[in-house]
């Protein structure tokens, strides 16, 4: 038998190397070469007949992209109504979904919550490499999950478990997780950046070939990205992230990609001593520790994927006694608060050069979209001059470097949804701002110009 070639790929840039050396010719990293198998397109053809699932051999040919079918997806409820929102609207069939986050936050607690529920549904496989089949069994119990119906394998070896798929034939696998997996075609070690991708590409190629559902759970680097090459997040169809705060009950789970569904969707859970329950109005929760009118506090509704929230900003600004004042941000870029601040002071007069300023977004939540600049200036405003916006006040909205106020998309869909939490005062852009002036009870105030929305606050 003919020896596998092997090549040795670099974990930083990926760039491909004939023989292992300290550095990356490439990109100058250190000790970042790992070993991988380049193995040939016969041979992959070969192992997947011996693995029991080979799927059409059939030769390519070049087709009208308009004569090709589209069959319709097929979706699967998780019951977890937070998770099916994310995804999309629920599991499809043949998907592969990567699951990362902080050790402890909850992924195997909400997959092993989902198997339970998908049981009656369909075969499921729980394959652990980090855990024993007792303590698996045991975390069912305390959450009084029914696993009638659900099997579990404590396995590490990705050909022994494609084998025992292929007997078992399970519609939905949770591998748990992708560093513990190994491949015998590979002698680098477990958690390797060569072992990650190789038994990801295996259970990618099994869960395309026999339309089986793969959920695969991923460690976090310290930086907060998934542990391994990045081509292990294009190799996947959706990668969703948990995310929170430490000492907090509520998690965040957020869609970074999704070929099935709306990118950065938002489902938010509360932990519990029965697991994970959903939060189907997260916007009461983020604003239930408001107390009223407070100096430095504005409230913003923001859009995550396909719901508007409304989301509490803090601004706390102080005298500096450094040459820098400083300039932090919790949950919000820090170097669009500097050009904000600039902003303020060349479009609405407000210098804040010689003031430390720290901007935090309460919950949790990471705003990701330009709708947040105007509050942000506002509690910003607030907390300087120690007066605090008028009661039930909300605003959103762009602001331009020459000081205009600009549209934000689906203006409508985030005021109707501040009206229905109480809300009597919006100011927003001018664009966005319906004809008649109100929603409902709720006084929309439409401006154009920064200074316009710094005199509407005063009103």
């Amino acid at each position: 038998m003919a020896k596998a070639k092997t090549a040795y790929v670099c974990a930083e840039c990926g760039a491909d190397h004939n023989k292992w050396q300290g550095q990356c010719g490439e990109c100058g990293a250190w000790n970042t070469l790992s070993e991988i198998v380049v193995e040939p397109a016969n041979a992959a053809k070969t192992n997947a007949r011996a693995t029991g699932y080979a799927g059409r051999v059939d030769s390519a040919r070049i087709v009208d992209l308009k004569q090709v079918g589209q069959a319709e997806e097929v979706r699967v409820g998780t019951g977890i109504g937070e998770l099916d929102r994310v995804l999309g609207g629920g599991l499809v069939e043949g998907s592969v979904v990567l699951v990362g986050g902080d050790p402890g936050i909850g992924k195997s607690t909400l997959l092993l919550q989902a198997l339970a529920s998908m049981g009656r549904k369909l075969p499921a496989l729980y394959v652990t490499g980090e855990e024993s089949l007792a303590q698996v069994a045991g975390r069912a119990t305390r959450l009084g999950l029914d696993v009638e119906g659900l099997q579990a394998l404590a396995e590490t070896g990705v050909e022994r478990i494609l084998a025992q798929a292929a007997q078992a034939r399970p519609k939905l696998i949770v591998a748990d997780s992708i560093q513990t997996l190994w491949s015998e075609l590979l002698t680098a070690a477990p958690g390797s950046v060569s072992q990650v991708r190789e038994s990801a590409a295996r259970l990618v190629r099994y869960a395309k070939e026999t339309g089986t559902s793969v959920f695969l759970v991923g460690h976090v680097t310290k930086e907060g990205g998934i542990a391994g090459p990045r081509v292990l997040e294009h190799m996947v169809d959706a990668v969703l992230y948990f995310e929170g705060e430490a000492g907090s009950r509520f998690r965040v789970l957020r869609a970074f990609k999704n070929r099935f569904g709306a990118v950065n969707e938002l489902g938010v859970f509360a932990m519990s001593d029965k697991g994970l329950k959903e939060v189907p109005n997260p916007s009461a929760i983020f604003l239930s520790g408001s107390n009223g009118p407070t100096p430095g506090s504005a409230v913003m509704v923001t859009r995550e994927g396909t719901r508007p929230l409304l989301v509490e900003v803090q601004a706390l600004v102080d005298q500096s006694p450094l040459a820098n004042p400083r300039r932090v941000t919790l949950g919000l870029e820090q170097n669009r608060l500097a050009m904000l601040l600039a902003v303020l002071h060349r479009h609405g007069g407000v210098g804040v050069y010689d003031q430390d300023v720290f901007v935090n977004v309460v919950g949790g939540i990471r705003v990701q979209e330009t709708a947040a600049d105007l509050p942000v200036l506002l509690a910003v405003l607030s907390s300087l001059r120690d007066r605090p916006l008028p009661d039930k006040t909300v605003a959103f909205g762009e602001v331009g470097l020459s000081g205009e106020i600009r549209p934000v998309p689906n203006g409508e869909e985030r005021l109707k949804e501040a009206a229905t939490h109480g809300f009597r005062r919006a100011i927003v852009p001018k664009a966005n701002a319906p004809k008649k002036g109100r929603i409902g009870e709720m006084e929309v105030i439409g401006v154009e110009r920064l200074s316009e929305a710094l005199n509407a606050r005063e009103e």
